[in-house]
């Protein structure tokens, strides 16, 4: 099994619970077809849909299909992550109580968020990575001021912040499991005045006591974290991650409706829906809209997934790019805007980063692992 076809059977055992027609397919090919289970594993991997993945083919009932030392480690792995889950909705709610005693109404958002609504059959299918939440400006600075009193501290010491971040530094508590991250915006400048704070406060689901997005609004972020803040309408590429998220999420409203509002979200968002549909094979729920911008992409994101050598070049020149030009961007802000100035001083004071630049310039040695 080369990349492609690796990458549609993963995404394909991802609907099996929700798809018969996918079920049938993915058990006639585990019957009659020598999977590569090392790919799979791998590929699966890198998504963070390692745990999903065992947890549909447990519920289709194909897991007898598998080698059994696969399965063994499947079900290792699955279990670890249902236990840090477990930690981290206990946390998220830990602090949505301190908050709300505060008159604070904190917002999750991605994977926590999901995992508070209860939108899996099982809580370990989603691997989460920080508790991501967002509060009014108003609220912005008491938000901060009420976790640092109750005990956290940021994960990086350095005294200074990018300016215009969506957020503060990663914060995080002794014997608790995940950093948090306090959201002030959802979206980069570019963009923020289309998807913000006062478009989705209106719009909000409550479930015991805890505040998330509607579905809508679910399905737009979890797309925007990929195509917008991690990049991904320049690469073209997918992530089976936030693809499963929408799936799952688009059993619950249209999801091409979702962004039909916005005006220069709407391409990008349209275009990795476009992208989970045929990845997914068809499901009638990911349907999207035509678009002249929409077939162009698909064009590029299916000859990407055909020569996947030559794509992660491709993906290499995009990314030093994108690494130059956000750069130039500072150093320009920098002639007329004094937060970016102040920013670009105290980064080239920074001891850490000097350091950390000299390593990869390779003028300095870096510490092996113990």
């Amino acid at each position: 099994m080369n990349y492609k076809e690796t990458l549609f059977f993963v995404a394909k055992c991802l609907t099996i619970t929700l798809e018969e027609k996918n079920r049938i397919e993915i058990e006639k090919l585990l019957k009659n077809t020598e999977i590569d289970w090392d790919s799979v594993v791998k590929v699966s991997t890198q998504h963070y849909v390692f745990p999903a993945l065992y947890c549909n083919l447990k519920r289709a009932n194909l897991l007898q299909y598998l080698p059994e030392e696969l399965v063994d480690y499947m079900i290792h792995i699955t279990d670890l992550n249902r236990e840090r889950n477990k930690q981290i909705i206990e946390q998220a709610k830990e602090i949505n109580t301190l908050l709300l005693a505060n008159n604070i109404t904190p917002i999750f958002l991605k994977g926590t968020g999901n995992l508070l609504e209860g939108l899996y059959c099982d809580i370990a299918e989603r691997m989460v990575g920080d508790i991501d939440f967002i509060v009014s400006k108003k609220d912005y600075i008491r938000t901060i001021k009420v976790i640092k009193d109750n005990g956290y501290v940021k994960v990086n010491k350095e005294h200074y912040q990018f300016p215009n971040s969506k957020h503060y530094h990663r914060l995080v508590i002794e014997n608790k499991i995940a950093a948090i991250e306090i959201h002030k915006e959802l979206l980069i400048k570019k963009y923020a005045d289309e998807f913000n704070y006062d478009l989705i406060k209106d719009n909000l689901l409550k479930t015991n006591n805890v505040t998330v997005l509607d579905y809508n609004y679910q399905i737009s972020l979890s797309i925007i974290a990929k195509q917008i803040n991690d990049d991904g309408i320049y690469f073209k590429d997918i992530a089976l991650r936030n693809a499963y998220d929408v799936f799952l999420l688009s059993k619950k409203t249209v999801a091409k409706d979702a962004f039909k509002n916005f005006n220069l979200l709407r391409n990008p968002l349209n275009s990795f829906l476009a992208s989970t549909y045929i990845i997914f094979n068809n499901v009638s729920s990911l349907e999207y809209y035509n678009s002249v911008e929409t077939e162009k992409y698909l064009h590029t994101f299916n000859k990407n997934l055909s020569n996947i050598i030559k794509t992660k070049g491709n993906h290499k020149k995009i990314d030093n790019y994108l690494f130059i030009k956000k750069r130039l961007s500072i150093i320009l802000k920098s002639f007329t805007n004094k937060a970016f100035r102040k920013w670009i001083f105290n980064r080239i004071r920074d001891k850490n980063w000097q350091k950390e630049k000299l390593k990869q310039l390779k003028l300095i040695k870096s510490k092996p692992n113990s």
